[in-house]
């Protein structure tokens, strides 16, 4: 099998990777969504090294940080669709949430981060008190 060698087709396939393409983006994928007290966030992972994945939280901004490693060899690539590298994803979280009690599990290629609503966030009920009931008692 003979093939012509474009240096622009390397070029143009590295930008996205980088860059990311409408079909494919570069940035890691997430779903999120709030079930009760809790919001649950997922964020798509596989072949990253649990080790890698790094979080923190700096005033109401999670940073999300991963790694999959570039593969090196002697051996000669033949397809190279996966993006390797450093992957980051930041998420403002709101006044309403508990940053203090973040949660994270990292299972089949998913990590998964449970952050409860804060006490102060949640619906109270206030005690409405009238003063015909203490106008009545002292009577």
């Amino acid at each position: 099998m003979l093939m012509r060698t474009d240096p622009f087709r390397e070029l143009d396939r590295l930008t996205q990777q980088v860059l990311g393409t409408s079909a494919r983006p570069a940035v890691m994928a997430m779903d999120a969504w709030r079930s009760g007290d809790e919001f649950h966030v997922e964020f798509d992972l596989p072949g990253v090294d649990p080790a890698s994945i790094e979080l923190d939280v700096e005033r109401n901004v999670l940073t999300v940080r991963a790694q999959r490693p570039v593969t090196e060899g002697a051996s000669e690539m033949v397809a190279a669709e996966r993006p390797r590298g450093v992957f980051s994803r930041q998420l403002i979280l709101g006044d309403n949430l508990d940053t203090d009690r973040i949660a994270a599990a990292y299972r089949s290629g998913v990590l998964a981060l449970t952050i409860p609503v804060a006490e102060r966030a949640k619906p109270r009920r206030i005690q409405v008190e009238s003063s015909d009931e203490q106008h009545a008692l002292q009577s």
